[in-house]
């Protein structure tokens, strides 16, 4: 811990893995909502049943230990976490604790920062707990069996995050590895974290906020918790090791109870599994299948491609972006393409309110349409306006060109009389040129532009425009 910082936060994250049984038995992770219909007694811990372990979810966790560079167990050991609560029928989750499947690893920021990872392991999900009127209020609390023994997978970071903005970046990050992965459903799987933060001026007393979920709402949750730890500071309350909860619809955390420590979870083997081998083939052959991920697109873009770092760290965020770029690549100029996809597709899609997922077009209707911006064939606002059409309805971009004339105005002798005719026509524009005003010459630019329909390049009649006048 750096405790030259003003800030220390480390978090604990929970992802459920996309499988399609839960981690210690065939009941479904998804399908009914009816509660309390995806479960038996292996799920609701009845007496006598016994666990037996999804070999799917164990490879999804090895894949992400190698993405986060964790060193991995030979062996997967189960433990029985005590408590009691609603939550779990049994009384205890069933987890890792004295050896996790991975350890010491890392995962770069966004910055280029490098968070060390302390441990990867699995455990089974609790049960969904219904507070009616709110955690604080509701006089009852209703349970619903289905999420019980969903698989999830906890990371916990060590505490180098400095900000509620890193914090968020590291979220982001690691959903973008699990995406990669496949290994994770963004529309269905619930990704949670609890984030423990403490301030320089209390001597870094730890405060824990619980499950917290997602990436936007953990930098409002910890923005919210230090201001509240400097304010009690400032008020001369004294601050204490806690456990608090987020209320994200009022936005603000309370106290839940005091931290409690690992001893008083009681920790035990759990004696109903075996001990599983993690053998170096298990481990090969899982590596051998893993997809290249966003932070090794980064370097490559940036290398091979030699497109901006920036540019590089949009486009490898989505999966299918980063596809579709690589494949416009392969028949455009780089730097042209990654323009393109990375700001004006990204602008339509946004706009259009439509996800990467549901793009009628492809590649091929990328390529045709940058084609022709590339030979200087249509200018840089046709383009657009095609690319906003494109995404309603696929066409063929070059017929279109062809049968509508968007071609580019690039005949010299066209393009002065057009510039000539808007000299003539804005005098007072000119004047203002000439003493000094340059917006007036982006106002004959424009007009200009009027009279070729946008199919003139501005930078040419720009040049042109200046040539006149002097």
């Amino acid at each position: 811990m750096d405790k030259t910082k003003e800030i220390i936060i480390g978090l604990e994250i929970h992802t459920e893995l996309d499988t399609a049984t839960k981690l210690f038995c065939s009941c479904p992770t998804k399908g009914s909502e009816e509660p309390n219909t995806r479960t038996c007694p292996i799920c609701l811990g009845m007496p006598g049943s016994k666990p037996s372990l999804n070999k799917k979810a164990v490879e999804f966790a090895v894949k992400l230990c190698l993405a986060l560079k964790c060193n991995i167990s030979s062996e997967l050991i189960f433990s029985r976490k005590s408590y009691f609560y609603p939550d779990l029928a049994k009384n205890y989750q069933i987890t890792q604790y004295e050896l996790p499947l991975g350890k010491e690893g890392k995962l770069a920021l966004s910055s280029g920062k490098e968070i060390g990872i302390t441990r990867v392991h699995m455990e089974e999900d609790p049960a969904s707990l219904i507070h009616p009127a709110g955690m604080q209020n509701s006089q009852y609390v209703l349970v619903d069996y289905n999420r019980s023994g969903n698989p999830l997978l906890e990371i916990v970071t060590k505490p180098e995050l400095s900000s509620p903005e890193e914090a968020r970046d590291f979220m982001k990050q690691l959903i973008t590895v699990l995406s990669y992965l496949e290994i994770f459903d963004e529309n269905s799987s619930v990704i949670k974290a609890d984030a423990n933060i403490s301030i320089k001026e209390s001597g870094f007393v730890k405060a824990e906020v619980k499950n917290i979920t997602g990436f936007k709402e953990i930098e409002r949750a910890l923005n919210y918790e230090i201001l509240r730890q400097k304010k009690d500071f400032k008020e001369g309350k004294k601050l204490v090791q806690e456990t608090r909860a987020w209320d994200s619809e009022k936005g603000i955390t309370f106290t839940l109870r005091k931290k409690e420590t690992e001893e008083d979870y009681g920790y035990i083997i759990d004696t109903d599994l075996v001990a599983t081998e993690i053998t170096q083939g298990m481990i090969k052959k899982i590596k051998g299948e893993m997809p290249e991920l966003a932070q090794d697109k980064v370097k490559r873009y940036t290398e091979k491609h030699k497109i901006s770092r920036e540019d590089a760290l949009v486009l490898s965020q989505e999966k299918k972006l980063a596809e579709l770029f690589e494949k416009v690549a392969e028949k455009i100029d780089p730097v042209l393409a990654a323009r393109w996809i990375r700001r004006e597709l990204v602008r339509v899609i946004n706009y259009n309110k439509i996800s990467l997922n549901g793009l009628k077009i492809d590649e091929t209707h990328l390529i045709g349409l940058l084609d022709l911006v590339e030979k200087k064939k249509i200018t840089d606002s046709v383009a657009q306006k095609l690319l906003e059409e494109l995404i309603e309805k696929p066409f063929d971009v070059k017929e279109k060109v062809k049968k509508e004339k968007l071609e580019a105005v690039s005949d010299a002798g066209e393009l002065e009389k057009f510039c000539k005719e808007a000299i003539a026509e804005n005098q007072k524009a000119v004047e203002d040129y000439k003493a000094g005003e340059e917006r007036a010459l982006n106002f004959i630019v424009g007009q200009v532009m009027k009279k070729t329909k946008g199919k003139a390049t501005p930078k040419e009649v720009n040049e042109i425009i200046k040539s006149l006048i002097k």
